[in-house]
């Protein structure tokens, strides 16, 4: 079998610079460098079912390669947008599996220990995010081959609405369910990306013209959980999932336990049942004359769907509806469901020594998502005790894309997680712009210090609804002082007239009918006042009384609040 190489092309393969670019073969003249867009600047590589013209489709199945004359439509429009694409991913063979060791080019092992799976199908994509060879990728998400390998290799998996993004020049696994999912390693580039990729393409015929969801979540939003866990005996998944449960409530949410027995069953029927013959559709031709070029388990899985009739096939649509009814009835009670991204980790060694009962386990919180109609948003958690990545993916109804990032985002941030497995710290967050509230219901106003997301006092802006505008600077005109004996630790901010800097601030919208609630909860001697931006704009925000400042220390060469408190755990640590 060849070595394990999650990315691959017929450029010819340049000599690895380090062990990490060896998972990596850029293409020797990446399309898209001449673009400018919302993307300039950013690169990415796409799984090897999308269409890449001039380029092989193999779907991981050498005897099956074909090359495409045109991008898929989902490559043009980040092409574009000005992404610059630089190879291509390996992935589970006919995008069949979870688990990222199903094809003939090798395993793709886990970013963080490589004696771990990766995930599939989109296995190379989410590796090639984590260890920061590319901005983004895309994968495809049919069972949760977009989010499983996002949670297993600590980042984002943002799995649309179906018909969201046209599949047009995208190789199906099953059509009528396949979505192009995104891979980044911040639910802002994900969500970026999802701005540039979306609209209706008439040359996919499961593509739709969706009214999305442009309103935030309330301020505690209703959570369903499982009203049990499954962890199939990994008590390490199950500490982690009690940890996000408990950030969760920290950021205002209220945890509503949910019959998950509908779910459940639902995602089984994905394989085990006549849907699976949809599998065996979508490369029927290829497969009846070359089964023995389809590798095992995907062989028996393909084929399993010859053996179904048009009546079984019925029986099980007539099923799964009934399914969704009455699945449909728990979105009474929640505005939004939360499950573990996947229940377990893996060696490689495990699943392919029991390929099919260890796949099954790690699509249990994932299988039924598009069967259903749901978006879903995976998005990391916490570090597991032996040092794996954990990760919770948020579900909602079609057309709730927007509001799923806006809550994912706000988790992950307040996580303090590292991006993927690249050390490096997140970003400050970016609002959600489709979901921003207007000037007459809400107030701007600036934080500098404990307020800012992912610090102490953050839950007291969400807990009334506030949402992030957005992240900028002061004018060059103000100097930041940690304040002595506050706690939490809390700055002081104060305008002068030369040797200024510019400060690090978030812009929130609170809703007007929560402003006083909110002020009442500010000390002495802090004070609202105004606060000129990098634009020239003022806006409400945070000012501090002058007799402060006596015993203060100048902090102002960090450049912010969090870049402060950051170098100052370092230095205790």
């Amino acid at each position: 079998m060849p070595e394990a190489h999650p990315v691959y092309s017929d450029a010819p393969e340049p000599t690895p610079a380090s062990p990490d670019s060896a998972w990596i073969s850029r293409f020797a003249q990446p399309p898209g460098a001449a673009h400018e867009g919302p993307l300039s600047g950013l690169r990415f590589a796409v799984k090897d079912n999308i269409d890449v013209a001039g380029q092989p489709t193999t779907a991981a199945c050498p005897d099956f390669a074909y090359v495409p004359s045109a991008h898929a439509s989902v490559v043009e429009r980040l092409l574009q947008a000005g992404a610059v694409l630089t190879g291509k991913t390996n992935l589970d063979q006919f995008a069949c599996g979870l688990n990222g060791t199903r094809s003939p080019y090798g395993a793709v092992p886990n970013a963080f220990d490589p004696a771990y799976i990766s995930g599939g199908s989109s296995s190379g994509s989410a590796y090639v995010v984590a260890t920061g060879e590319t901005d983004f990728a895309l994968g495809t998400d049919t069972a949760g081959s977009g989010r499983v390998p996002a949670g297993l290799n600590n980042i984002v998996g943002l799995k649309p609405s179906r018909g969201l993004i046209p599949a047009h020049g995208v190789f199906p696994a099953a059509r009528s369910v396949d979505c192009v999912s995104i891979l980044a390693r911040t639910v802002a580039t994900a969500v970026q990306v999802l701005e540039a990729a979306a609209g209706h393409d008439a040359r996919d015929p499961y593509s739709r013209r969706l009214p999305m969801k442009t309103t935030p979540l309330p301020a505690h939003p209703r959570i369903g959980v499982p009203a049990r866990m499954e962890c199939f005996g990994d008590p390490l998944s199950q500490e982690a999932w009690q940890q996000a449960i408990r950030q969760l409530q920290d950021l205002g949410g209220t945890i509503v336990p949910i019959d998950y027995a509908p779910l459940a069953e639902a995602a089984a029927m994905l394989y085990d049942s006549a849907l699976v013959a949809e599998r065996y559709e979508a490369v029927r031709e290829f497969f009846d004359a070359h089964a023995d070029a389809v590798i095992q388990p995907v062989r028996d899985i393909i084929a399993a769907g010859r053996d179904y009739s048009a009546a079984d096939l019925y029986r099980a649509q007539h099923r799964l509806q009934a399914l969704a009814q009455r699945a449909d009835a728990m979105w009474a009670d929640i505005d939004l469901l939360c499950v573990p991204t996947a229940p377990t980790h893996c060696t490689i060694a495990a699943m392919q020594a029991e390929p099919v009962a260890r796949n099954r386990e790690l699509g249990y919180y994932t299988n039924f998502v598009n069967l259903l109609d749901y978006a879903a948003l995976a998005v990391p958690a916490c570090m597991r005790g032996d040092g794996l990545p954990f990760g919770i993916t948020l579900i909602g109804p079609a057309g709730s894309d927007w509001q799923l990032a806006d809550v994912g985002q706000r988790f992950h941030h307040a996580t303090g997680l590292a991006q993927g497995a690249t050390g490096l710290p997140l970003p400050a967050p970016r609002p959600i712009a489709a979901l921003q509230p207007t000037p007459a219901t809400h107030l701007p106003l600036a934080v500098v210090g404990a307020h800012l997301t992912g610090m102490p006092l953050n839950g007291q802006l969400i807990e009334r609804g506030a949402v992030l505008a957005e992240a900028t600077t002061t004018a060059p005109c103000y100097r930041l002082y940690a304040l002595k004996g506050t706690v939490p630790a809390k700055p002081g901010l104060r305008r002068v007239a030369g040797d200024g800097v510019a400060v690090a601030v978030e812009v929130w919208n609170v809703p007007l009918a929560a402003v006083g609630g909110f002020l009442a909860l500010i000390p002495s001697p802090l004070a609202l006042g105004s606060l000129e931006l990098a634009d020239g704009r003022w806006v409400h925000g945070f000012v501090c009384e002058d007799h402060a400042f006596s015993d203060a220390q100048d902090v102002s060469a960090y450049g912010g609040w969090r870049a402060y408190m950051a170098a100052r755990a370092q230095s205790s640590a």
